[in-house]
């Protein structure tokens, strides 16, 4: 083979390679349609919900509807985007699977999901929009039996939670010496801890007051010095940065244009922005 002849192969060979990647690089970018353009040619947002944390999230077991502040949030969002809601039940031991399912299961996820730092470095968390804490809720009549930590972690006191939140966690993290009893329906943990089946539920700010207000059988005598400090948050896969910044818009709006504080004094939750 002449040098000519290797000279013009080595072209031919490079063009036929640079064709492959344009196109290959073509079709990816096709395909990876923004997350907001994408939500908007399907006509809805599909949002992931656990259902079971009022008043946040909660699905009416007869009807299949679904109400609470961050059900009332969802349908913001889903307004800015122009698009309508699908609603894909999830849990809390699954949330994390669920976000980064593939195929995708959802768009987001929200209800009651606290901004860690943990969940940042998987995925993507929006800015906070409603204040949260660990506290707890007894029955009435034991509210002055428990007025910190230190008198909950004790021999004979059991502790209820939902498994695989946050919850879960932080009972298994600073209770060493209470019984620690995980049940399956954050939902029915109030009743129960009521009906005398345990003792405490550790829960959040957000969640207790409407279990008070609710069922006077209830207290959460440390409800204004809860054990942390957070927030919630709106909650989805990396690579969707631009349905990020669209959410959190919305909460920096509702913010300043008062419609997030009328919706904490809906749901009677402390608004701290």
């Amino acid at each position: 083979m002449t040098q000519s002849m290797r000279i013009w192969l080595l072209t031919a060979l490079a063009a036929i390679v640079s064709m492959t990647a344009f196109t290959a690089c073509s079709s990816n970018d096709g395909d990876a349609q923004p997350t907001v353009e994408r939500v908007r040619r399907q006509g809805k947002i599909l949002i992931g919900t656990t259902g079971d944390y009022r008043p946040l999230t909660y699905c009416e077991p007869e009807t299949g509807l679904y109400w609470g502040f961050d059900i009332d949030m969802a349908a913001v969002i889903a307004a800015q985007a122009g698009v309508g809601i699908e609603f894909v039940r999830t849990s809390w031991p699954t949330l994390t699977d669920d976000v980064m399912a593939e195929p995708q299961t959802f768009d987001l996820a929200i209800g009651g999901i606290t901004v860690t730092d943990a969940r940042r470095e998987k995925m993507l968390m929006s800015e906070g929009y409603l204040a949260n804490g660990k506290t707890i809720l007894c029955r009435s009549e034991e509210a002055g039996r428990y007025r910190s930590l230190a008198d909950i972690d004790k021999t004979g006191v059991r502790v209820m939670v939902n498994p695989g939140g946050l919850n879960e966690k932080f009972a298994n993290e600073n209770l060493t010496h209470a019984t620690i009893i995980v049940h399956p329906k954050n939902e029915e943990i109030p009743s129960l801890v009521a009906a005398g089946l345990a003792d405490v539920m550790i829960t959040e700010i957000t969640e207790a007051p409407y279990y008070v207000k609710t069922d006077t059988r209830l207290a959460a005598p440390l409800l204004e010095h809860p054990f942390t400090h957070g927030e919630i948050g709106v909650l989805m896969r990396k690579g969707q940065e631009d349905l990020l910044e669209m959410v959190n818009s919305v909460i920096r709006r509702m913010k300043a244009d008062g419609s997030l504080r009328k919706l904490h004094e809906k749901y009677g939750l402390v608004y701290a922005y």
